[in-house]
């Protein structure tokens, strides 16, 4: 049975009254104990005396609750924060009391009552609140509606989510499961400790409606034995938000269930907004294919950190007005509807908001549909970037960062050699000598970004099967949109003219095993439910991809998860010859072959 609920008026008065019983208890109790329950004659004082100076300060005592806002409490919800603001209330009333004392003006009243009835009234009306919020809770245990959990992970997170679990009553925590053997046998906020998550398997574990992973940094590999173990069980789960989302909000509210990317073996990387926000600060920043997958990212951490201006610029309308939608209560916001590969468009754009830093994020990226187009891959992943590089130089610009991709690493594909040969004239220009430093960032896939495996894997697995695969040993780098654009914004930060960077995108993940855990967490069994199929590669495309190539060597910089690329330099001779190609008005007949005398390293598939 659950506590009744009642309304704010009826709380106030049950309140009202229950605090004025404490309140002129105390005073009766304080007397009682000052005197070992025998008032001496000296302070026997006549009622019309001393009634209306104990009846005066219990209003003020009352008042001073009322200025706490004590009155508006619910009744069984009772914390350190309420214990803090009764005190607040109380304290200040017996200290004017004391004060009094000492200055003669309750001579009368005994100081040894003064500091007992403050004590006596505080500690009565904090062991009614609690008397209230034990008899909530106990109701909400003994009810056989309420989910029984077990919280994995006995730390700050999972010790907020089991008080938060408790306090609103819609599941019952009754188990933590913690990795540190230091913690089994212990207790949190009254709930027992258990060893590891393995323990469910043993004899006498107790019996769960569901389990929450309220771990947010473990590494992707306990998660995905985690998931295993809870999967063999038969058991329900879920998890909490990452550590950014848990900033925002109730841990509760936000529950989520685990994702693939909770199993990738990934971890998290900070995101150090601070240093950051420093860089951007009075800038104007230009993100160009802001409506993509790390543009609209790098639009919203940028948005987060507030510069100067914001210009978001993309050729899809659909795209810039949902992300233009999306980041609307901006006022530094503005979005430009126009083509990179328009000079004239652009030069307007440029000349309209005189960016201090570009983020050129627009692309063609699809290796497939390039291999189709191989001329449209060039004119926009190469010609547009050197147009807008020069643009950049003679609008001066002061840092122009190119978003690149691991397909650019001794490449098969056109996409990937346009992207090769577009990080080759950020080289380029940054051998020109101007005041704008260019830079490049290379990374690997993005878990989520429009037409990549993930989504992919979604839609078939949602549709019944089957999940096509390319080839059982095929693999591919990951990391979350988030962490990408959040790297690249640090990289912007750090970057000298001419540097080249590549993110640390951890290890290769099996296509085949991304398959068969996604299908898992769909709550299907891989080959049974839902087949995976396995097809050919497509061309153009690589079984293993490479971050950087073996004449390319990587050093550290200052943050861990960014490399700087040396070796490999492009030399001025290279840049004059690449130049001249590039002023070419009449578009090549054969795009591969010229991307072939562009780029040696070019072996088509």
């Amino acid at each position: 049975m659950k506590p009744p609920n009642y309304s704010n008026t009826q709380r106030t008065w049950i309140l009202v009254l229950l605090y004025s019983l404490i309140i002129v208890a105390a005073t009766v109790m304080a007397y009682a104990i000052r005197f070992d329950f025998s008032i001496e004659d000296s302070f026997a004082q006549p009622y019309d005396r001393i009634g209306p100076v104990w009846v005066g300060i219990w209003i003020a005592k009352l008042a001073a609750l009322v200025w706490a806002g004590q009155f508006a409490s619910l009744l069984s919800f009772f914390s350190l924060p309420d214990l803090r603001r009764l005190a607040l209330a109380l304290g200040p009333v017996s200290l004017v009391l004391l004060v009094a004392w000492y200055s003669g003006m309750l001579d009368h009243v005994s100081r040894g009552v003064i500091v007992l009835d403050g004590i006596l009234g505080l500690a009565g009306m904090v062991l009614c609140r609690l008397g209230f919020r034990l008899v909530r809770e106990s109701a909400f245990d003994q009810s056989d509606e309420v989910p029984r959990v077990g919280i994995v992970g006995a730390g700050q997170v999972g010790a907020a989510l089991a008080r938060e679990l408790q306090t609103q009553g819609s599941m019952v925590p009754v188990i933590f499961f913690d990795d540190a053997s230091s913690k089994a046998g212990s207790q949190v906020h009254g709930i027992p400790v258990a060893g590891s998550l393995e323990t469910l398997r043993e004899p006498g574990a107790p019996e769960l409606d569901e389990v929450i992973i309220a771990i947010p940094s473990a590494p992707g590999a306990r998660v995905r034995k985690m998931v295993e173990i809870l999967e063999s069980l038969d058991l329900p789960f879920r998890t909490v938000p990452s550590m950014s989302q848990l900033a925002r909000g109730d841990i509760a509210t936000t529950l989520r269930p685990v994702e693939i990317g909770d199993i990738l073996g990934r971890e998290s990387v900070e995101f150090r907004g601070i240093e950051c926000a420093d860089f951007f600060a009075g800038k104007t920043v230009l993100i160009t294919g802001a409506g993509g997958s790390i543009g609209s990212e790098l639009s919203r951490q940028l948005a987060k950190l507030k510069p100067k201006a914001l210009v978001l610029l993309d050729h899809s309308e659909s795209a810039l007005f949902k992300i233009q939608q999306e980041l609307s209560g901006s006022d530094f916001l503005s979005v430009a509807l126009a083509d990179v590969k328009d000079s004239a468009a652009m030069k307007v754009v440029l000349k309209t908001h005189g960016p201090q830093v570009i983020f050129h994020a627009a692309a063609f990226k699809h290796v497939a549909m390039m291999e189709q187009h191989p001329a449209m891959a060039v004119a926009n992943n190469v010609n547009a970037t050197h147009q807008l590089a020069g643009l950049a130089t003679k609008h001066g610009v002061e840092h122009f960062v190119l978003i690149s991709t691991d397909k650019a690493v001794a490449p098969t594909c056109m996409m990937g050699a346009t992207k090769r040969l577009a990080e080759r004239i950020m080289e380029g220009h940054s051998l020109v000598g101007g005041s704008t430093r260019f830079i490049t960032v290379r990374f690997g896939n993005v878990l989520g970004s429009s037409g990549s495996v993930v989504p992919i894997f979604q839609k078939q697995i949602k549709e019944g099967g089957p999940v096509t695969v390319r080839d059982r040993q095929l693999t591919r780098f990951f990391m979350s949109i988030p962490e990408a654009a959040g790297l690249v914004l640090h990289s912007a930060a750090l970057g000298q003219n001419g540097d080249r960077f590549i993110l640390d995108m951890g290890k290769p993940v099996r296509i085949a095993d991304l398959a068969e855990q996604m299908i898992r967490l769909s709550g299907k069994t891989p080959g049974r439910e839902i087949e995976i199929q396995f097809t050919q590669l497509l061309p153009g495309e690589k079984l293993h991809e490479e971050l950087h190539n073996t004449c390319e060597q990587l050093t550290e910089t200052s943050h861990p998860k960014i490399k700087r690329i040396q070796g490999d330099a492009f030399n001025e001779a290279d840049w004059t010859k690449l130049q001249a190609e590039l002023r070419q008005d009449e578009r090549p007949q054969n795009p591969q072959e010229w991307m072939q005398s562009m780029l040696p390293d070019y072996q088509p598939e």
